[in-house]
């Protein structure tokens, strides 16, 4: 049986798509397609059932993908433990949410890039959760940094980190509300004070107040801005309420520029998760940068 054939079956398996598997073997969908009858003729049974938006694959399918993946990972990885004897630096696309990748992923990782045999090049792109797992799903990324855990054979997702939300201000508006509203009146002591937000649907705001309140924020957002940074700085300027990430605001919080509003027994947490395609952390590269990723995390938590 032609392993390039093969391979193509397992693309489209874990892919769930023609054109999705195309994009990653770098062929035309016709050729993915062709390649895909034709190993159901040699093999006279039906691999896939074609649907509207995608594949499913069939029990033989599976059984397929079952027994050949591991086999095709193992080539994988032998061939590309022999480039990395080569002297030129393999190349590690990452994508993930700009503040968390540019302050926690690329300070670690760029420990890990140089031309001593053991690193690689390293080349960045941010983007939201759906932006990132669509990059990786077409190639365009080796690894990804999302906040949403991907769902399919065709990534391999590991938890990375937690991150501890919280609720701040500038202190003029703590003075504003009072010392006691918040555990006196709860989630309404907050609706008149401007938000300053990623995303007009408030993502942050509304996460927090569903964990924390168990409610939905009746404000809408007075500042958006799609950068937690400028989030943050809206915020210190006395923009409005604001959710952030403990790591990020930790030094305003020590400064007194910002104060916390709200101090629940039970803080809400946002989830990273470290996502690769399935069968590519066969590559050494991704491999390493994986590892140190996780390490590096267990200072993050």
């Amino acid at each position: 049986m032609d392993l390039a054939l093969l391979r193509t079956f397992v693309t489209v398996h874990r892919a769930g798509s023609f054109t999705r598997a195309a994009a990653l073997l770098g062929l035309s969908q016709p050729a993915v397609t062709s390649q895909i009858r034709t190993l159901e003729r040699q093999l006279g049974r039906p691999l896939f059932l074609r649907q509207a938006r995608g594949v499913t694959p069939t029990t033989i399918g599976d059984e397929l993908a079952h027994k050949a993946a591991p086999h095709l990972d193992a080539l994988v990885e032998i061939a590309e433990s022999g480039l990395d004897d080569d002297s030129s630096l393999r190349t590690l696309h990452l994508a993930g949410p700009p503040e968390f990748t540019a302050e926690r992923a690329l300070p670690a990782l760029t420990e890990l890039t140089g031309d001593d045999g053991q690193g690689f090049a390293l080349r960045a792109s941010f983007g939201t959760a759906e932006e990132v797992l669509d990059g990786l799903a077409c190639g365009h990324h080796d690894l990804a940094i999302s906040t949403t855990r991907p769902r399919g054979a065709l990534f391999t997702a590991t938890p990375l980190c937690d991150e501890e939300l919280v609720l701040v201000a500038a202190p003029r508006w703590a003075g504003w509300i009072g010392p006691d509203a918040l555990r006196l009146k709860g989630a309404p002591a907050l609706e008149n004070l401007p938000v300053v937000e990623v995303h007009e649907s408030l993502p942050f705001v509304s996460h927090y107040w569903a964990s924390a309140f168990d409610a939905r924020p009746a404000a809408s957002g007075t500042v958006i801005v799609p950068d937690l940074r400028a989030v943050l700085s809206c915020a210190i300027a006395g923009a409005g309420l604001a959710v952030l990430p403990r790591y990020l605001c930790a030094p305003a919080l020590d400064e007194g520029t910002i104060v916390p509003l709200h101090d629940p027994a039970v803080p809400p947490l946002r989830t990273y998760f470290l996502v690769a395609r399935t069968g590519t952390l066969a590559l050494p590269h991704i491999a390493r940068a994986q590892e140190w990723l996780q390490r590096a995390a267990t200072a993050w938590c």
